[in-house]
Order: structure tokens, then C-alpha cells, then sequence
């Protein structure tokens, strides 16, 4: 399978909001306080401009599949920063395409300077939590940091 992986560019928002809201609503995760809705998730290319962050899109034979980002969010420590925003469309789960886009996060967000990679979920979304797992992401008993996102009830992270 041959699949594009590339920085996050202006026309790609909406699509990738509808990727994003269509994942969650199939998991029956839709609720307040996640991404779902907020309205940065219309305005994702612009939201990446941010220092110290990136989000990377995938995509095969021109088709936006999904993506994943690390993210500064505020209120995380020193040197950590959070795997944010990592959905694929349906048809593109389960190929190995996620665990790409992690690695990948992950092996850029340690190039950067990052020391330590936080994440929020939910058990809704319990496929991808396995996943965290296999990468080494050990759970938290609370939020760190100022997300916002009062909706995500699992808490992670992982040393670089």
C-alpha cells in the first residue's frame, strides 16, 4: 500500500473535519467536550502554524485518509507535548496506517526536543487506546495539562 504522509496544507481543513466528526461519531464518542466540538477542528491548518507543533496527513492516490499532530498544549510540563487529533476514515483503519502516523509523531516530536508525549481519549475509542499500549504509553490517573477537553477520561503518556 503505498500512502503519502505530508505536513498539513490550507485545503485540507475541511475534509479532515469531516474526517474527525464522522470517526467520532461512529464510535459513539460525539460529545461535549472533545474535539468534536471545537472549532479549531474546522481550522486545523491554521491551529498547526503554532510553534513547536506539526500535523501530518495522510493520503493515498489523492484521497485524504486521516492524520495525526503533536501540539504544545498548554498547562503540559517542560518538554512535553501532546499527540492530538489522530483519526483516519474507516476504510483506512486497521492497514497499519495509525501506527504509522504514531511512530512517526513520535520519532519527530523527539527531534524536535520533546522528552515526553501525553495523550487524552476516551473508551469509546478503545481500538486506538491498544494501540498507545503497544507504543509504550502508560495510563495517568488525571489530566495533565489545559486541553479543555473535559470529555476524555483516559489519560496517557510515554517517554521518548
Amino acid at each position: 500500500m503505498e500512502w503519502i504522509i505530508r505536513p498539513i496544507q490550507a485545503g485540507d481543513n475541511q475534509e479532515l473535519a469531516s474526517i474527525v466528526r464522522t470517526a467520532l461519531t461512529e464510535f459513539g464518542a460525539n460529545k461535549p467536550g472533545t474535539v468534536y466540538y471545537d472549532d479549531t477542528t474546522d481550522h486545523l491548518f491554521d491551529l498547526f502554524q503554532t510553534a513547536g507543533s506539526f500535523y501530518l496527513i495522510a493520503e493515498q492516490d489523492g484521497k485524504l485518509l486521516g492524520g495525526a499532530g503533536i501540539f504544545p498544549t498548554a498547562g503540559l510540563p517542560e518538554g512535553w507535548c501532546e499527540l492530538v487529533k489522530m483519526y483516519l476514515r474507516k476504510e483506512a483503519r486497521g492497514k497499519g496506517l495509525g501506527k504509522e502516523l504514531i511512530r512517526r509523531s513520535l520519532d519527530r516530536a523527539k527531534r524536535i526536543g520533546y522528552h515526553t508525549v501525553y495523550l487524552e481519549t476516551m473508551p469509546e475509542l478503545r481500538k486506538a487506546v491498544s494501540v498507545y499500549e503497544q507504543f509504550g504509553f502508560v495510563y495517568l490517573p488525571a489530566p495533565v495539562g489545559a486541553s479543555g477537553h473535559f470529555g476524555c477520561d483516559v489519560w496517557m503518556k510515554k517517554s521518548l
